[in-house]
Order: C-alpha cells, then sequence, then structure tokens
C-alpha cells in the first residue's frame, strides 16, 4: 500500500480528496500545516474542521501548530502580492515535500488541487518541482468531487469558511460590506 501525506487546508476540501486516495488504495497521513489563514480564530476553526472530517474517514493527521507563524508567511508575500498565491503554496507545499520525505512517504500531494478557486496548474507544477526520486508528487485533478465534498460539508456539519484563508483574501471576500457614506 503506498503511503500518501496529504496536505490539509481545511476539512470541506479534504472529504473527496481523502475518499478518492483512499478509493485508490493509498494509505492516507494528513498534514495540517497552515501559516496564511488569518486571523487565529479561523486557523482554529479550519483544523479542528479537518481534524473531524479525519476522525469520520479514519486517518491520521499532523497538525503543525507550532508552525502556525503568520508572520513568516506575510514575510514571504510581502511586496510580492500581485503573485502572493504562488509564495503562498510554495511556503506550504515545501514544508509538506519535506515532512513526507523525511517521513519516508511514497507520495504527498494537497487538498488545494480540489478547490475551483485555485490556481491549479501552479500548484501542480510547483509540487512537480519539489517530488525526488523516493518521495514523488500524486496528481490528481481532485476538482472532480467539487459538489460531493460541499454537499458532505453540509450534511456533516463541518465549518466551511467563505475566503481562501489570507488576510488579502478575506478583505477581497468582504470588500464590498464598506460600502460609501455621506
Amino acid at each position: 500500500m503506498e503511503r500518501v501525506l496529504l496536505h490539509i487546508c481545511c476539512g470541506p476540501c479534504s472529504i473527496t480528496t481523502i475518499k478518492t486516495l483512499q478509493d485508490r488504495g493509498c494509505e492516507v497521513t494528513g498534514l495540517y500545516c497552515n501559516p496564511n489563514i488569518h486571523p487565529l480564530t479561523e486557523y482554529v476553526k479550519r483544523r479542528d474542521g479537518c481534524l473531524e472530517v479525519a476522525d469520520r474517514l479514519g486517518i491520521k493527521v499532523i497538525v503543525k501548530d507550532d508552525e502556525y507563524e503568520p508572520q513568516a508567511w506575510f514575510r514571504a508575500v510581502a511586496h510580492r502580492e500581485n503573485n502572493r498565491c504562488f509564495h503562498c503554496y510554495a511556503l506550504r507545499l515545501e514544508r509538506t515535500a519535506s515532512i513526507a520525505k523525511n517521513g519516508g512517504f511514497d507520495y504527498f500531494t494537497t487538498t488545494l488541487l480540489y478547490s475551483k478557486y485555485q490556481k491549479h496548474d501552479v500548484i501542480a507544477g510547483l509540487c512537480r518541482d519539489l517530488e525526488t526520486p523516493k518521495t514523488r508528487f500524486y496528481y490528481h485533478d481532485f476538482r472532480e468531487g467539487w459538489q460531493e465534498g460541499i454537499d458532505l460539508s453540509r450534511e456533516w456539519g463541518v465549518y466551511r469558511q467563505q475566503y481562501c484563508g489570507c488576510l488579502y483574501s478575506e478583505n477581497e471576500r468582504y470588500h464590498r460590506e464598506l460600502g460609501t457614506r455621506s
């Protein structure tokens, strides 16, 4: 059985991703390492949603709360706002690939490949650059399970966020609420 380390950004994105990997005969271990998520209360809600899904689907999750350092994330994307997603992906996926390699996993992959809102080709290309002969990137277009993941997360009552996770995406999502004052 091939061992896969799955970077998980949140519970809803992990549901059909985990199920797909399990259906393909993989032994899945999750990794929750997301210094991009802001604020801390949002990070905790997403972490807890990740753990809830993992428990339902019978997988272990490595939680890197000690690596929740939004300061490092802000340094990585500062003055790169137009290309911030790439640097955000790189920070998390480089860590995922390193843990997978050091942990003797056959593969690593990410739930970022589930979202229709993420830069799929950029993520896949970055992961291909990070693979090694011993720890390869497991590519699958997990977007095919998009609606099923939404439906199950609602049915299970898993916390569903309204923005990607970073301060920039939160501001973009809710900017219209500023309105105009006379």
